[in-house]
């Protein structure tokens, strides 16, 4: 297809895709993997003694984010070691952690409003 030709349903499928991309990064393990990737390549056990989460549940969650193209494999004898595929995965996570900070610092200013909201009541 040409780039300047493109279908109606085009623009759905992109959704669909980023979509899809985001889901794979939804699951709490699935982000601590790629924080420890994030050091270097890992095989599954190391994963598995870092994370003590069971083999089986770690082999599961790189399987999504294999299946999404985030990692990408190597096969050292009968081991196999996963690194990211793309490095600027960790300036996207890098941006949503100054998201967060900027959300959670918002929610800890109004927690401090509270508790001292608290405090000038109690001494009344």
């Amino acid at each position: 297809m040409n780039r300047g030709t493109s279908r109606p349903d085009d623009a759905e499928r992109l959704r669909q895709f980023k979509a899809d991309f985001f889901k794979a990064l939804s699951h709490p393990l699935r982000i601590w993997i790629l924080e420890l990737l994030r050091t270097g390549p890992m095989s599954v056990t190391q994963i598995q003694e870092v994370t003590e989460v069971p083999g089986s549940s770690v082999s599961q969650q790189l399987a999504v984010l294999r299946g999404r193209n985030i990692l990408t494999t190597e096969r050292h004898g009968t081991t196999i070691i996963y690194s990211v595929a793309d490095p600027e995965l960790f300036e996207m996570l890098d941006a949503a952690r100054r998201l967060f900070y900027v959300h959670l610092s918002e929610k800890a200013d109004l927690l401090r409003l509270v508790e001292d909201e608290g405090v000038l009541a109690a001494d009344r």
